[in-house]
């Protein structure tokens, strides 16, 4: 069978796209107008924004801002702050005891079955730095960076399971098709480095119970969409041509398939047809770019051992590594999942005691790293780094067999108080925001929601996020919905 060459393909598939043509030109007057109108507003094309022909272009927000880039450290599973930052004396002389009915009555929970026990903290606090935080003793480096970092202590939340919990924290919504916040931030600043994506995510361990739509576009253009990039092996899967393709015949394939796209576009007005040439072309750049900035070799042997990342390992030292060289590479958003905080107790490798203390030692040292090194070049100052879990853990044990008779010491899903932190650009250092009662149970000053997060991360970028919106299905939407507002106190 012979083998088409490029422009055999190229007039094969102009023929085909001449069929389609004919029957988009049949959709695009009278009532088939009308239909097509209505499907391409449903998708949310039409939009001023995604008509540029360069959709990572670098833009401006409307207000000046602070911050510049992000760096959103999320640890899935929802770590306790109880053992970590929440320190309650009180919660220690309850231990053991049963729970009082009051702080069950009209509670929803995800496990917790009859009268649990309430579990004191399972680690030591002590006081570390000029701001005097409290801190767990399953820490042993992040004292070094205490005053660096504002806690937001009364945190809450509106759901108690962790995929719709994921969903709300990064999209605003605990239900599917919302833009994650990185697509919104890319949306609306675009790219400082036109050869690397604007958005790139690092998972360690598994994916997110979430899936790949908490790093999602939603309805916006498909650009905007993160990146998942892997700290072991190939970055991006199919980064390299294939033996028998030269760096040259690459590039004619992609301007052949963009004259094609082109004339789609002129054809039907698509606006995501521009999003695919974009992201073709920036496919191709990013073949030089991407293994260069992705390798870690290339750092001094002491700033591996600084983070403690080991080249060809899949782990959250490496990632913490790549992301601050994207960062310092021009990368508007970086995004680093890591899978291991599910603190129920159900065996010996979790719970909050044992279990818990040994994923802090895995982030503990990367990420102290993580903040020092970008302050020592100068990146902390106009790069918001921010770190939290999607809720926190009751103050009583999870008892999800109803017999109080579990051997591992676990905390169910909490929506009402947990902890988040946040640092670096327009951000108060060594500052604590919010408290809760005294055994850690609710928020009872300076509550902090996740819409309340979601527009103070919007307003160091320098946007308002009650306009900061894009229309769809004929009204506008906008990251934090209907609610939130700027936490204020922490600004620095």
């Amino acid at each position: 069978m012979k083998r088409l060459t490029l422009f055999d393909e190229a007039v094969l598939n102009q023929a085909t796209f001449n069929t389609r043509r004919h029957f988009l030109k049949q959709c695009t007057s009278g009532l088939g107008s009308l239909a097509m109108l209505s499907m391409l507003e449903s998708c949310g094309f039409g939009s001023p924004q995604t008509t540029n022909d360069n959709p990572l272009k670098p833009l401006s927000p409307i207000q000046s801002p602070k911050a510049k880039r992000v760096l959103f450290m999320h640890m899935e599973g929802a770590p306790s702050q109880l053992e970590l930052f929440d320190y309650k004396p009180e919660l220690a002389k309850l231990d053991g005891q049963l729970c009082p009915p009051s702080l069950l009555e009209g509670k929803r929970f995800a496990f917790i079955k009859g009268v649990p026990k309430m579990l004191g903290p399972q680690s030591c606090f002590e006081q570390h730095g000029q701001s005097g935080a409290w801190l767990s003793d399953y820490f042993q480096h992040w004292p070094k960076i205490v005053d660096e970092l504002t806690f937001l202590k009364a945190m809450h939340t509106d759901e108690f399971n962790h995929a719709p919990a994921q969903l709300f924290m990064h999209t605003g919504s605990p239900r599917l098709g919302r833009p994650s916040l990185g697509a919104w931030v890319t949306y609306g600043l675009g790219s400082e480095n036109q050869n690397l994506p604007g958005y790139v995510v690092l998972v360690s361990g598994q994916e997110p119970s979430a899936g790949k739509s908490v790093w999602g576009s939603g309805f916006l253009p498909t650009v905007y969409q993160g990146v998942q990039c892997r700290s072991m092996g190939e970055p991006v899967l199919y980064i390299k041509n294939p033996a028998e393709v030269s760096d040259s015949l690459r590039k004619k394939s992609i301007e052949v398939i963009n004259q094609i796209n082109e004339l789609e576009h002129q054809e039907i007005g698509d606006p995501e047809i521009l999003s695919r040439i974009s992201q073709y072309e920036l496919a191709y750049r990013m073949q030089s770019e991407v293994p260069e900035t992705m390798d870690i070799t290339d750092e001094p042997q002491w700033v591996q051992d600084w983070y403690g990342a080991k080249p060809g390992e899949a782990s959250f030292a490496n990632n913490c590594l790549l992301a601050r060289k994207l960062l310092e590479k021009g990368v508007r958003f970086v995004q680093l999942f890591d899978r291991r905080w599910d603190s129920h107790g159900t065996d010996a490798g979790s719970g909050v005691g044992d279990g818990l203390r040994r994923n802090i030692q895995v982030i503990d040292k990367p990420v102290t790293a993580l903040i020092q090194d970008l302050k020592q070049r100068g990146l902390l100052d106009d790069t918001l780094v921010v770190w939290g879990g999607e809720f926190g853990r009751t103050p009583m044990m999870e008892n999800r067999a109803g017999d109080n008779d579990s051997p591992f010491k676990g905390r169910d899903h909490h929506i009402d108080a947990f902890t988040m932190w946040m640092a670096g650009g327009g951000i108060k250092a060594g500052y604590s925001h919010g408290e809760t009662d005294e055994i850690g149970y609710y928020g009872v000053r300076n509550k902090t929601h996740i819409h309340d997060l979601q527009a103070t991360i919007l307003h160091v970028l320098g946007f308002d996020h009650e306009k900061f919106t894009f229309p769809f299905q004929g009204r506008n939407f906008r990251l934090t919905d209907v609610h939130g507002k700027v936490i204020h106190d922490i600004l620095a």
